[in-house]
């Protein structure tokens, strides 16, 4: 363990001159010792666990772990992130996380590794074969560095060599990390550093984009588990990362509109509401496309996406996207997804789906003739030639679904049974006199706080969810969430509040006082 201790002569002669400078009668001044950096709290509580738990970090003897950073986050989170070597190699994969309160108790970690590494770390293929295999994948190269021998935490782990290779490839600026397997000579992974080339990628839905992925296949280098492809499960291929037409009948092209919106709900994540990755611990899920039926869905592994009911488009817009990867953040929070009371905790999933498609429509932001932002669900993929399938500031324009809460939601369908907590997010959002206005089933008047606070409000409660999550359970801890959030401002407690009263869903037994 590598620790970074030093009291400096310069503080230490600080001190001093404070003692000597301190008149000789009357009252001494005391100042008051500097409130410790919870960075640095957090950096020594993570230190000691690391060193006194092995097994969790799946720390093998031959390991050396290194403290990289820290990291704030939401309401005082520190993030102490490591790395590693093994027997003197560097670890590719061998990082991990811990994950402190502002007061240095250790709640959590995130460690990639599914078991210690032990790998024979004597290579059968030589640095200037692997050089040559790597400079291979670049059509114009400029110079590559030397291949660094590398274990690669796969399992029990991989001997590979890793070079870095600059240059053009399709015309495109590269710097392609390179993997060659230092027994077989394969390559076995490759990700490029230059993520803002000049989109080349056809979506439908948005147009003319450039989707992260890896150089030969529809899987993105840098968000853990987040691939597409069709119905057998295997992740799309090509010569080069240039990838779909634009049709809306091409499943490369629902590839793309579909890696699109992940990966900007996966950054919208991360920027608004602090979450790493979709499940939490930065890993997000499959996708696959060309199923027939006009319908998507999330089957607690992966995502699927079908066709409208003409079969003119597929069914990966962003809001719908955005909803089934909903899904899968919201049974990877604490409670899961099964439980509750007859339908209601499903519907609440169900609106879960759709908050998180209003949230990664407004974080993209993309202009009126694209997918503009709204609280509509759907209504670009025209799934069942209805338009929107869902609306969400007044959901009994649609359907007829309910506005407001009442007894008979546990025996409600599901789709139906979004409309509630849907009719909440919306009111807490913009309020009930915002774009676009929102009836009340109390006739009150709400105040909105904008989008990026009810969605840190909402995630929040997420993260409090228990088994038998209901309405009333949501209210007490979305209430509970304010506080802890927005602490010395009683205007986010207040709208939450009276949004949930403005749904018909009353106060509850220990809601504390904004």
């Amino acid at each position: 363990m590598r620790h970074q201790t030093a009291i400096g002569a310069a503080a230490l002669s600080a001190c001093l001159a404070v003692a000597l400078s301190a008149p000789a009668t009357g009252a001494t001044t005391r100042t008051a010792p500097a409130k410790p950096d919870p960075r640095t709290v957090a950096a020594g509580s993570a230190d000691r666990v690391v060193a006194a738990q092995p097994a969790t970090f799946k720390t093998a003897a031959e390991d050396e772990i290194y403290r990289t950073g820290v990291v704030s986050s939401l309401n005082g989170l520190q993030h102490v992130s490591y790395q590693r070597t093994h027997a003197g190699l560097p670890v590719f994969g061998g990082d991990f996380v811990v994950t402190t309160d502002a007061g240095g108790a250790v709640l959590s970690s995130s460690v990639s590794q599914t078991k210690a590494l032990d790998v024979d770390t004597t290579a059968k293929v030589s640095a200037a074969q692997a050089a040559k295999t790597s400079r291979a994948r670049v059509s114009k190269v400029e110079s590559a560095s030397a291949p660094q021998l590398t274990v690669m935490a796969e399992g029990a782990g991989r001997l590979a060599y890793e070079t870095v290779v600059t240059g053009v490839h399709k015309k495109a600026p590269t710097k392609l990390h390179v993997f060659v397997d230092a027994k077989s000579g394969k390559v076995v992974r490759t990700f490029d550093e230059v993520t803002h080339a000049a989109p080349d990628d056809r979506s439908f839905y948005h147009g003319t984009v450039d989707v992260s992925t890896a150089a030969t296949s529809m899987q993105d280098p840098t968000r853990n588990g987040l691939r597409c492809g069709g119905q057998n499960g295997q992740t799309f291929t090509g010569t080069d990362n240039v990838w779909g037409n634009g049709s809306g009948t091409d499943l490369e092209t629902a590839c793309v509109d579909a890696m699109y919106a992940a990966q900007k709900e996966w950054d919208m994540l991360k920027e608004w509401l602090g979450r790493n990755g979709m499940n939490g611990s930065g890993g997000g899920f499959p996708m696959r496309v060309g199923l027939n039926q006009a319908n998507a869905f999330w089957n607690g592994s992966y995502t699927n996406y079908g066709r409208n009911s003409a079969g003119t488009k597929q069914a990966t817009g962003m809001d719908v996207v955005g909803h089934e990867n909903g899904h899968g953040i919201f049974q990877n929070t604490p409670g899961g997804s099964s439980g509750g009371n007859g339908n209601e905790k499903g519907g609440m999933n169900e609106s879960a789906g759709d908050i998180f498609g209003a949230l990664v429509e407004f974080y993209a932001n993309e202009p009126e003739n694209l997918d503009p932002p709204d609280y509509l669900v759907g209504e670009e993929v025209d799934l069942v030639g209805r338009g929107p399938i869902r609306n969400m500031y007044n959901p009994s324009l649609v359907n007829n679904d309910p506005n407001c809460y009442s007894s008979s939601i546990p025996r409600t369908e599901v789709h139906k049974a979004a409309g509630p907590q849907n009719h909440w997010f919306v009111l807490l959002a913009v309020g009930s006199n915002g774009t676009p206005a929102s009836p009340t089933c109390n006739n009150s008047t709400v105040t909105g706080i904008g989008i990026q606070k009810a969605g840190k409000v909402f995630m929040e409660g997420l993260n409090r969810k228990v088994t038998a999550w209901s309405h009333a359970r949501a209210r007490l801890e979305t209430v509970n969430a304010a506080k802890q959030l927005f602490p010395g401002s009683a205007a986010e407690c207040n709208s939450v509040k009276a949004a949930w009263s403005a749904v018909s869903v009353p106060a509850q037994s220990g809601e504390p006082a904004c």
